[in-house]
């Protein structure tokens, strides 16, 4: 018989519980926070006890916790990347604001621990020639209705810069073609229009045309046996599209959202539109795509601005 949770294990349980039904928070947050802090559960009950909640932690095991994930191995290799550690903070921090704020707890132990500072990636994109070779590589294999499928969302990401999540979570009445829109249902439950191209909807049109009548409302995009694809699948497409067009380079789905907004920065694109299609709730969450368009804003600026080549009298 399953033993009832106690003690730590129900504080988190009760927590996910609150982040699904009252945050409404993404399904893939979700796993993500409750992965993160069943480790960290499973960390407190070696160092304290089995039966221990969140009142036996204090910032000293905090620290010894995320020291363990920062340390090396015999090879020199670190247990988890900065950001991954501070994925995993930024859990154990909602965490215990939550048990403050509910008074399950008197001091929130997180607050005196300090974010680690992320290593600085430069976003990997894909040149035009590039895109319009992965996007166009379905088609020009075979008709068969998966690569028409596989077109169509390839076509789609690229298009509209989706993040995996908003594609695999369409319906067939959230795409309207005649107007070239589609609706999708970001972070936070957070719904937002964005625009979809002229090859993106002739795909569609033929992928949808292959599948005869589908019922509104029906998910958009199905795996061979008609269940709605997920995040897997569609990494599996994008890689398997991919695979001879760049050298040395993992493409994935994010890969073409990174590929969207830098060329709509290249084509003149300013940041708080780019940021309105993406859906960031921060501008600075779109300004890391700024780097790429470096050439662009000074060949702008430089025919723009009127002061931009005057010489001093």
């Amino acid at each position: 018989m399953k033993q009832p949770m106690t003690g730590l294990k129900l504080q988190i349980s009760q927590f996910i519980e609150f982040l699904s039904t009252q945050r409404n928070a993404s399904q893939h947050t979700i796993a993500a926070y409750h992965s993160d802090l069943k480790s960290f559960s499973d960390f407190v009950h070696k160092q304290r006890s089995s039966e221990a909640d969140a009142s036996a932690v204090d910032h000293l095991l905090l620290r010894l916790y995320l020291a363990g994930l920062s340390r090396k191995d015999d090879h020199g290799h670190i247990s988890y990347a900065k950001s991954s550690i501070g994925r995993k903070l930024a859990a154990i921090r909602a965490f215990f604001a939550w048990l403050l704020r509910t008074g399950q707890i008197d001091v929130n132990p997180a607050e005196l621990i300090s974010t680690p500072k992320r290593e600085q990636h430069l976003p990997f994109h894909l040149n035009i020639d590039q895109a319009i070779t992965l996007v166009e590589a379905p088609s020009d294999a075979t008709d068969d209705i998966c690569s028409e499928r596989d077109a169509a969302i390839l076509e789609l990401l690229y298009s509209s810069g989706l993040r995996v999540s908003e594609l695999t979570g369409l319906n067939t009445g959230d795409i309207d073609r005649n107007e070239g829109m589609v609706r999708v249902l970001g972070k936070g439950g957070k719904e937002r229009i964005v625009p979809v191209g002229t090859a993106a909807i002739i795909a569609l049109d033929k992928y949808l045309a292959g599948l005869g009548d589908k019922p509104e409302g029906s998910p958009l995009f199905c795996g061979v046996r008609g269940k709605r694809i997920n995040r897997r699948t569609v990494d599996k497409i994008v890689k398997r599209w991919s695979a001879n067009i760049t050298a040395f380079r993992t493409v994935s789905p994010h890969t073409l959202r990174h590929t969207f907004a830098t060329h709509l920065l290249e084509g003149g694109a300013d940041l708080r539109s780019i940021q309105e299609l993406l859906g960031h709730a921060s501008l600075s969450t779109t300004q890391k795509y700024t780097h790429v368009g470096l050439d662009r804003l000074l060949e702008v600026y430089d025919k723009a601005h009127p002061r931009a080549h005057d010489k001093a009298d």
